[in-house]
């Protein structure tokens, strides 16, 4: 019980040093500009954070599995500019089913990912590469180089990203949902266990029943899901579609995992994790501009944090092997 014990306090530790981090961040960026902590801020911060929020939630399961996806800007920007245009031409439709439509398109877009990986071996990260040019292309062929404007929106469906419920934005209300669920499920449920279980070890996994294939495929097409509602609520965040929409940023989505403890190696990662590593990326984000940090310097301090993350993850890691091997000697 003991080492149980140390093993979960050696986990726990990583997510403490983040909210410390956290803490003194905050404290040193309110001193150099009183606006951080205002209302208005805040509610800014958690509006721009909730789509990253959203994308790193699919991001965390397909890592998990020891995949990656870097597909998913191109995606965000196909769903985007497919959703926008059929607005431009039904301009009554109702947003709720244009935020299926961006998902569904998502969704097909992640089971053919899913489908390379889990079917035809192709390694993750070459068959999202494809994928991301491919659907990139495309988005430059069904937008015939040409933006979707806000004009050629409703207002109903730019009011996905400007509406609130209880005070809170509604892009904040549905990565609140979007989290719970996927804690319910990855915490709670069989499927969710055995996406452990695939990244642990692929080979055991397999010969204690368990369908690899099944669960992959699953994984991308979540992830592609995902990344098609956030290409929805892009646009109706900025009320433009573009062919150029979201270009890398993937690596941001994969920052916050890295960030939330999330191992690349797979088979390791807390939800709880992930909320904190997503925050504290939005809050750099939001900070360092209102201090007048230089963008040069933006992308340098980000990069500094995101190694000592992943060098904070070896030492967790390293320290956790280390007990749960003493324990296998007791």
């Amino acid at each position: 019980m003991r080492t149980k014990g140390k093993v979960r306090f050696t986990e726990s530790f990583r997510e403490l040093g983040l909210l410390i981090f956290m803490g003194v961040l905050i404290a040193a960026v309110q001193a150099r500009n009183p606006s951080f902590l205002t209302v208005q801020n805040i509610r800014d911060l958690l509006a721009n954070t909730a789509i990253l929020g959203i994308l790193a939630v699919g991001m965390m399961m397909v890592i998990l599995t020891r995949g990656i996806d870097l597909s998913i800007g191109a995606t965000m920007a196909f769903s985007g500019m497919v959703t926008a245009l059929t607005l431009s031409r039904l301009p009554g439709i109702h947003p709720f089913v244009s935020i299926l439509q961006g998902t569904a398109i998502g969704a097909a877009i992640g089971a053919v990912i899913g489908l390379l990986v889990a079917v035809w071996k192709v390694q993750p990260i070459i068959a999202s590469l494809g994928m991301m040019n491919v659907v990139r292309g495309l988005t430059y062929i069904v937008s015939g180089g040409k933006w979707v404007s806000s004009y050629q929106m409703s207002t109903e469906f730019k009011r996905i990203a400007t509406g609130s419920f209880l005070g809170i934005n509604l892009l904040v209300v549905i990565a609140i949902v979007i989290y719970a669920v996927f804690a319910w499920f990855i915490n709670m449920t069989r499927t969710g266990r055995r996406v452990y279980a695939v990244g642990s070890n692929p080979e055991a996994a397999e010969i204690s029943g368990i369908p690899r294939g099944r669960i992959l495929w699953m994984v991308y097409a979540v992830m592609g899901a995902l990344a098609g509602l956030a290409g929805v609520l892009w646009v109706s965040k900025f009320a433009s579609a573009q062919g150029d929409t979201a270009v890398g940023y993937e690596m941001s989505v994969i920052a916050a995992c890295v960030l939330g403890g999330v191992s690349m190696a797979g088979g390791s990662g807390k939800v709880s994790g992930l909320i904190l590593g997503t925050i504290l990326l939005g809050i750099l984000n939001n900070a360092l501009p209102l201090i007048n940090v230089s963008p040069f310097w933006q992308q340098g301090i980000q990069g500094a944090v995101i190694l000592a993350a992943v060098y904070t993850n070896v030492i967790v890691k390293r320290n956790t092997y280390r007990t749960a091997l003493r324990a296998r000697q007791i």
